[in-house]
């Protein structure tokens, strides 16, 4: 079976995992934070429903990126990958702010005298369910996303644990407006902000690498280093150089220069350069995109 359909077929299974338990989840919190009269608990519920969506986003993305290389994509679809993560990372900023929004509108309203409704047990009950599901779900997708290289997956499996996080943010906020009285209930609206903070800094991290990779950026110097190692150790290859480097989705791109002897045939050269690309596609992947320039010692 072809890699990228075990990718397609991984990603696939633990994404609609998260579907169905984002679906459930986004119900009982809304419903709990409604019945419960928590803000807290309702904004967490529309965190759960931006998660329900991202994993819409995912299962699309992962259509179009198992398609094969047509006259159209040269390189594949495996950008769709990076878009998809991109448009998680938005999403989680929108939910951040709006989380974020929500908590300071009722933080001021009460410091300006509007009294807050005192949370409800089921509000807590659900925060805690949510915690437990979400973190289970949060582990066991970063962890197939690690073995499918996906930035997709774990970018999601991210948004699963900012969901853990708000919710733990909710069930403090909760807990204390409950146990300590009704001067304290402006912990649930302070809860969701603090927690929105953590929703913020994880989406900016995963908007950044998104847009470097969709603006061509360049692997990691330590990747590089390792892809000149790699070369440069290839029998007849003198000295590589000019090399330039990608992300393509799960994929990478390599282009490089490599002297060879000025006397070599043109398949001698050939054959060096094949080498090179066996060498590379054996440490990165067979579907690595490889392209190798011989050129005669000498040349400047």
């Amino acid at each position: 079976m072809k890699s990228t359909d075990v990718r397609f077929k991984k990603a696939n299974r633990v994404t609609w995992m998260g579907f169905s338990a984002n679906f459930i989840l986004t119900a009982v919190k809304l419903s709990a934070g409604i019945i419960g009269k928590s803000g807290a608990m309702v904004a967490d519920a529309i965190h759960s429903l931006s998660d329900f969506i991202t994993d819409i986003v995912v299962l699309i993305s992962f259509r179009i990126i198992r398609k094969p290389v047509d006259h159209e994509h040269d390189y594949g679809h495996g950008k769709f990958e990076t878009l998809a993560t991109a448009f998680i990372g938005l999403a989680l900023l929108v939910a951040g702010g709006g989380i974020f929004w929500q908590g300071a509108r009722k933080i001021f309203l009460s410091l300006t005298g509007s009294p807050l409704d005192k949370p409800g047990n089921v509000a807590l009950i659900a925060a805690i369910i949510s915690i437990i599901l979400k973190e289970w779900l949060y582990r066991y997708t970063v962890k197939v996303g690690d073995e499918i290289s996906s930035q997709a997956v774990v970018a999601n499996a991210w948004h699963h644990r900012s969901d853990a996080f708000s919710s733990i943010g909710t069930m403090l906020g909760i807990g204390g407006a409950i146990i300590l009285g009704e001067r304290w209930r402006i912990l649930d609206p302070i809860a969701a902000v603090i927690v929105s903070f953590f929703i913020i800094k994880v989406a900016f991290s995963i908007v950044v690498v998104s847009v470097k990779e969709l603006s061509e950026g360049s692997l990691d110097d330590a990747v590089e280093d390792e892809i000149l190692k790699i070369v440069a150790g290839c029998p007849g290859v003198i000295k590589p150089h000019d090399l330039r480097t990608r992300k393509i989705g799960y994929n990478i791109a390599v282009d490089i220069h490599v002297y060879v002897k000025r006397d070599l045939t043109i398949c001698a050269a050939h054959d060096i350069a094949t080498d090179v690309e066996q060498r590379l596609r054996k440490r990165f992947g067979a579907e690595t995109f490889i392209s190798v320039h011989t050129e005669p010692e000498g040349i400047e």
